[in-house]
């Protein structure tokens, strides 16, 4: 077999959509956890029109949420939505088989909210970026495991 390697200094989305499903294939046949990973969402619908305008994006597998985006509309802020769709996945989750759920953010006062939603720090990745961190939290769903 030849090959070449290449930088692409402008990918698109279908090289990541590529790696990522040839990635979730080859962990599947080395770390069967019995289940299948599943994508979870939770959304905010605006009212009149239906239309999504935020929510949460995860994945549950190998026992664990994984929490990969939470967007709450700028006017929405501050009226506990953010809890809301933090619980409907956390129940989801229970009810997939997960016993942990994990999660990272770039925001300070998101960090201090996950908190007092009883995730707890397990990494930090310091001056990323510069000045900031990325902070890494998990919590225990479920007892026993």
């Amino acid at each position: 077999m030849t090959y070449d390697i290449a930088l692409v200094a402008a990918p698109d989305e279908t090289i990541h959509d590529l790696l990522q499903d040839r990635l979730r294939q080859f962990n599947r046949t080395v770390i069967d956890s019995g289940r299948p990973a599943e994508d979870l969402a939770v959304v905010i619908r605006d009212g009149e029109e239906e239309r999504i305008t935020g929510g949460l994006w995860g994945r549950t597998g190998r026992g664990w949420l994984s929490i990969e985006l939470i967007f709450v509309p700028e006017e929405l802020r501050g009226q506990g939505i953010a809890r809301q769709l933090i619980a409907l996945a956390e129940a989801e989750g229970l009810q997939r088989g997960c016993h942990s759920a994990w999660l990272d953010t770039l925001n300070p006062e998101a960090a201090l909210l996950y908190e007092r939603l009883g995730y707890h720090r397990f990494g930090e990745l310091k001056d990323y970026p510069v000045g900031n961190s990325r902070v890494f939290l998990q919590k225990r769903l479920k007892d026993g495991i």
